[in-house]
């Protein structure tokens, strides 16, 4: 579904003003992979089925929120104190730190942002994509005027290491976006977006346990041994391709016709990085040449709601393109969810962070519950 078009005459957008990113420091081969789980692959096969070289694994000491928090800091700091601060704080994620609360209002009082509004946002691989509409209508009502959008993802923690296919296909990382409202003619200006979900596949991509419908509480699923459960991330690969590439060319074509672009005119290409494959059958399809599509996915592997920032972060960081080209984006991801944006190509500084470890606590109050 295509969210809707501004008012005539309303050239007011999100523009995005800077970019960060996190990438934990442990660097996993393919063959590390396959040692680890004891897989019955190759680097070889790996690589020719996914594109996937190497990816970066956070350790025990490192949470989805110290991913997070480093990322947002990056992009604060990469727009410099001549912006606002931000005052909304959205965290796309799969893996928060704990199931309750969420994460990102932790990761705001980590930031020095006060008492800002900070929520998670749960969609899966499509989940900066969906922040990003929200932020920006937000953003373009008046609501808030300087929203940062975080996608961070610990995938090492529900993938089953013993599993072959998942198991080489994930990494763990962080990139954010700080977003100011500006006009549609401004280098990083999200022009037009779509998105869309079907709820009759929601048991192709999930992990079973640790929700109301199955509760982790008395289930055997300690990571370390095969066939440990049902808490661990699973997929049905076959069915998940073919409604990821069928549902990210679909929802890039909508996108597309209501921007007004043809695709031969995008110059730069950026899709969920679930493997090669999948990102390449998309632009196929839509007629992208491969000069034009962007990604990391051969160092960082599947970072699931973070890899499309990332890859931006990255490519930009590259000075991949100029500022104002015409790009779009697409992802897609459990629940089913899907979604696709438009935008000018960003004229913004980039940083990049180590992973920030959260500080202890001391002297915590308890508080009797409302």
């Amino acid at each position: 579904m295509t969210s809707p078009s501004s008012a005539p005459g309303d050239r007011a957008r999100a523009v995005i003003t800077g970019l960060g990113s996190c990438l934990p420091p442990l660097v996993v081969t393919n063959t590390q992979v396959i040692a680890r789980g004891s897989l019955d692959t190759t680097d070889a096969w790996i690589t020719g089925r996914t594109g996937i070289h190497r990816r970066r694994l956070a350790g025990p000491a490192i949470s989805t929120g110290d991913l997070a928090t480093a990322a947002a800091r990056a992009a604060i700091d990469s727009v410099g104190p001549a912006v606002p601060r931000p005052d909304l704080l959205l965290l796309a994620t799969t893996t928060p730190d704990r199931p309750c609360p969420a994460t990102a209002p932790e990761v705001a009082h980590r930031l020095g942002l006060g008492t800002v509004p900070a929520f998670d946002l749960a969609a899966v691989c499509s989940g900066f994509l969906y922040g990003l509409v929200t932020a920006s209508a937000l953003l373009r009502s008046g609501t808030c005027r300087a929203p940062l959008v975080v996608a961070a993802e610990k995938y090492s923690t529900i993938v089953d290491p013993f599993d072959r296919d998942t198991a080489p296909l994930f990494g763990d990382a962080a990139a954010a976006v700080a977003l100011r409202l500006g006009d549609a003619d401004e280098p990083g200006a999200v022009l037009e977006t779509d998105w869309g979900s079907d709820g009759g596949g929601s048991d192709l991509i999930t992990v079973a346990a640790g929700g109301s419908r199955l509760p982790a509480t008395g289930i055997d699923t300690g990571i370390g041994a095969p066939g440990h459960g049902d808490r661990c991330f699973r997929m049905r690969g076959r069915q998940v391709y073919a409604h990821a590439v069928r549902r990210m060319t679909a929802s890039s074509e909508a996108v597309l016709a209501t921007t007004g672009w043809r695709p031969e005119e995008v110059r730069a290409f950026i899709g969920h990085q679930a493997n090669q494959r999948i990102l390449d059958a998309v632009a196929d399809r839509l007629g992208v040449p491969p000069r034009h599509r962007l990604g990391n996915i051969r160092d960082v592997g599947n970072t699931a709601g973070a890899s499309v920032p990332l890859a931006l972060a990255d490519a930009a960081a590259r000075h991949a393109c100029a500022p104002g080209a015409r790009t779009l984006l697409t992802a897609f991801g459990g629940g089913l969810t899907w979604a696709s944006a438009t935008l000018l190509w960003p004229d913004a500084p980039v940083r990049t962070a180590a992973p920030e470890p959260r500080p202890p606590l001391h002297d915590r109050q308890e508080v009797s519950p409302p």
